[in-house]
């Protein structure tokens, strides 16, 4: 496994030759939206899902399911009190975000037929993203891509994001999986 610098990442992302969509743009920015007020605003969503809906802003695009499949699951031990939306951003693709009414964490996977790859890297290396979040470390292994990051405004907030480390790649299975915990000091 390799470490890379943040600006090796920035170019990583800036030299890839596919085109973002901005639907999946959109539909990503949004599951990532919706993993930090989920987290750190819990006051949107105890009295119903309106108005975190409303705030992740994706309208119809995304909705609350009753379960989805085991690959889109988080880890065995962040399987508690969960609720499962699915954010649809083609016909082909699109996002899951896992969130549990119990636990401080999200969890979000991103697949289909469509390359997820170059949407992905477009919000990761954005300027919004990056007022938000501070990248932390990253390597690379096997083609995927890892980063850590960590929340700005919540330090204790961190989110590792996994994702094909080149445009066309993937296409058979997950193509994005990000897991982000808050950590409660004892």
């Amino acid at each position: 496994m390799r470490m890379l610098t943040t600006a090796a990442l920035v170019c990583a992302a800036i030299s890839s030759p596919a085109k973002a969509e901005p639907n999946l743009e959109r539909g990503f920015a949004g599951a990532l939206r919706g993993c930090e007020e989920w987290v750190l605003n819990p006051a949107i969503w105890t009295s119903g899902t309106g108005p975190f809906l409303a705030t992740v802003g994706l309208g119809e695009q995304m909705g609350l399911v009753d379960q989805v499949d085991e690959v889109s699951l988080p880890p065995r031990p962040l399987r508690r009190a969960n609720r499962y939306w699915r954010i649809n951003s083609t016909l082909d693709a699109g996002f899951i975000l896992v969130v549990s009414d119990d636990l401080p964490m999200c969890h979000i996977t991103g697949g289909g037929s469509t390359d997820l790859q170059p949407s992905v890297e477009a919000v990761l290396s954005s300027a919004e993203f990056s007022r938000r979040w501070n990248l932390e470390q990253g390597s690379v292994n096997n083609g995927m891509t890892t980063t850590v990051f960590r929340h700005r405004e919540a330090p204790q907030f961190s989110m590792m994001v996994s994702r094909a480390e080149r445009s066309g790649e993937r296409l058979d299975r997950v193509q994005v999986l990000a897991t982000a915990m808050h950590r409660v000091a004892n």
